[in-house]
């Protein structure tokens, strides 16, 4: 039975009602949680209506006017949930661009009031990046999402908050030319072999002295040796290209051989590395984006292409300005074939990675694509134009990313914005309601139809961690981990839970055809765990180092079960392995930990922080 447009999503799991008052209400007994079918998709015809007289994508409005893209949304009344009828794979019946409705509008916050995609966010001081705690579960407190009879969510950044009635959890964590060629250095002064020899350690300080039988080698360990401006940098990638890992940071990428952790090759950058994808080609290539000055009045505008094998540099060019208002956002940047996208708040460009060459830029139409999730497929998230902009309509489409043009588009509910994109193959998205402070997650069939929307069980409180994302003006849908998925299946961590004289949580499975729980799986004993990705068919997990236990890379089989650790962490590195914020990535048996920012009180705090640390057997 289709939902009807008036009624809300099913109660008790993603994308179920939330209590706006955010105060813990004990659990009422109700029925199972139904997930609603996919709605009938009839297909387009007729022409595109002209779209009510209002201003312009991203121009600033009149007194008394109606916002437009990009600016922020009036108090209104809340929409309801995002899983009822759809108009069709291309909306409304006049064509795939045709009465869209819906400015992304303004998106709450654990500030309150705060701007929404489009807009600048504030940051109380000390308080961290939104869109997630940095450390998923581990590092205080996670994106979740529990059902209406508990609490209430708030929304930032794409990362989503627990408010319980405390407020205990708000404020916490937080144009082509050859540019220069790699700086190839012998050795690498920064590198610990782990033998108390490598970087001016004491002789007892043996990385690997206290390491016990069955437990894997501190391979090596790399600090900071650049001079960082107040307040720290955030660090771009990993990005794994063969035998060689490369992150960004600051004013350069560099290239290091993932087996002893010496740098292979450092690219130099004139101005301040501000914005990367997700991934690099199949082939190894990457554009990222660097500030075009180095004053304050200078924009993310240009495009820098690098060959992560070499660390050469190729193409540079600026993003062309499409009117006095763009760029004034962040950009967001997504690689899908030879495709790179640059994404932003008024407009859109898609260049080819190889030559630097433009698609594509913005589509005709009533709605535009302002960010992008790339990989084995191009998904956009596009902005609709609507005559009330306390009810903004967005869509999730499918893009060709040679012509930029949608292959499909699906369209949510009124009120609901896409926030980002977990899985690109399959496609499982994440949606926001600010008004009534909610969270959904929806699958999609290949063909942009309605697969399932993912309910939780009561007493599960999904989490994902989507990092550093913070943007001024801009969105970024990839990027959050925590996840994994296989063909039918999505897995997800649970908050954690403390009780006793430890933490720990779960992994859950949902199934992606009914949108319900499959298993769960449990971590050890005051452990907690997040999934990574697929690894042969299992499920790739990181248990998180404990006060006196090591982390581990383990795998848990896909019909569930306890996790089976593949490299134990010694026990004895604990506290250089906690990393305040971090990210880790597992490849040809080795577990790399790569620290997402580097920041300190003083120069010599800073140059004593570890960025990086190999482990193996």
């Amino acid at each position: 039975m289709t939902q009807p447009p008036s009624q809300q999503p099913p109660q008790g799991g993603f994308g179920a009602p939330q209590d706006p008052q955010g105060t813990p209400q004990p659990p009422q007994p109700q029925s199972p949680p139904q997930v609603p079918p996919a709605p009938p998709q009839p297909p387009p015809s007729g022409a595109p209506q002209a779209p009510p007289t209002q201003p312009g994508y991203g121009y600033p409005q009149a007194p008394g006017a109606q916002p437009g893209y990009g600016y922020p949304q009036a108090p209104g009344q809340p929409a309801p949930g995002p899983y009822a009828q759809q108009p069709g794979p291309y909306g409304a019946p006049s064509g795939p661009y045709a009465q869209q409705p819906g400015p992304y509008g303004q998106q709450p916050g654990p500030y309150a009031q705060q701007p929404g995609y489009g807009y600048p966010q504030q940051q109380y001081p000390g308080a961290p990046a939104p869109g997630g705690s940095g450390g998923g579960p581990f590092k205080g407190k996670p994106a979740v999402i529990i059902g209406a009879a508990l609490a209430a969510l708030l929304v930032v950044g794409g990362g989503i908050f627990l408010v319980t009635s405390g407020g205990d959890d708000e404020g916490k964590d937080p144009v082509a030319k050859s540019s220069g060629e790699a700086v190839r250095p012998s050795e690498s002064a920064e590198v610990d072999q782990g033998d108390g020899k490598g970087d001016g350690r004491e002789a007892n300080d043996d990385l690997n002295a206290g390491r016990k039988d069955g437990e894997a080698k501190v391979l090596w360990l790399t600090k900071n040796d650049v001079d960082l401006p107040r307040n720290g940098k955030n660090v771009y990638g990993p990005w794994i290209v063969g035998d060689t890992v490369v992150k960004g940071m600051y004013r350069s990428v560099n290239g290091y051989s993932a087996a002893d952790g010496k740098q292979k090759w450092s690219l130099p950058l004139p101005t301040d590395m501000c914005a990367a994808p997700g991934n690099p080609t199949a082939d190894g290539k990457i554009v990222i984006g660097v500030m075009n000055g180095t004053t304050d009045k200078a924009d993310c505008a240009d495009l820098q292409m690098i060959d992560l094998n070499t660390g050469k540099a190729g193409w540079k060019k600026s993003v062309k300005k499409n009117g006095t208002w763009d760029l004034l956002s962040d950009i967001g940047l997504a690689i899908s074939g030879d495709t790179v996208t640059v994404g932003r708040t008024s407009n859109s460009n898609g260049y080819r990675v190889s030559d630097g060459k433009e698609l594509f830029g913005n589509p005709s139409g009533n709605c535009k694509p302002f960010a992008f999730a790339g990989g084995p497929k191009l998904i956009a998230a596009a902005n609709c134009r609507t005559d009330d902009v306390n009810k903004p309509q967005h869509q999730i489409q499918e893009i060709d990313p040679v012509t930029g043009k949608a292959k499909w588009s699906y369209q949510p509910k009124r009120g609901w914005e896409v926030a980002k994109v977990y899985s690109v193959n399959p496609l499982v998205v994440s949606l926001t309601q600010r008004e009534e402070k909610k969270w959904g997650i929806l699958a999609l069939r290949e063909n942009g139809t309605l697969r399932s929307q993912l309910v939780s069980d009561k007493g599960d409180n999904p989490s994902v961690d989507c990092g550093h994302d913070f943007a001024i003006f801009g969105a970024k849908l990839e990027g959050c981990s925590g996840i994994a998925a296989d063909a039918n299946t999505f897995y997800m961590m649970t908050e954690d839970d403390t009780s006793g004289s430890g933490r720990t949580n779960k992994v859950l499975a949902f199934d992606l055809n009914t949108g319900k729980t499959k298993w769960k799986s449990a971590a050890p004993a005051e452990r907690t765990m997040k999934p990574l990705r697929m690894e042969g068919g299992n499920v790739l997990v990181y248990l998180e180092p404990s006060y006196d236990k090591g982390g581990a890379i383990a795998t848990i089989a896909p019909t569930g079960g306890a996790p089976k650790v593949l490299l134990q962490h010694p026990d004895s590195t604990t506290r250089i392995e906690n990393f305040f914020s971090s990210k880790i990535v597992y490849t040809g048996g080795r577990s790399i930990i790569v620290s997402d920012r580097v920041s300190a009180s003083n120069d010599e705090e800073e140059k004593e922080q570890t960025t990086m640390m190999a482990f193996g057997k």
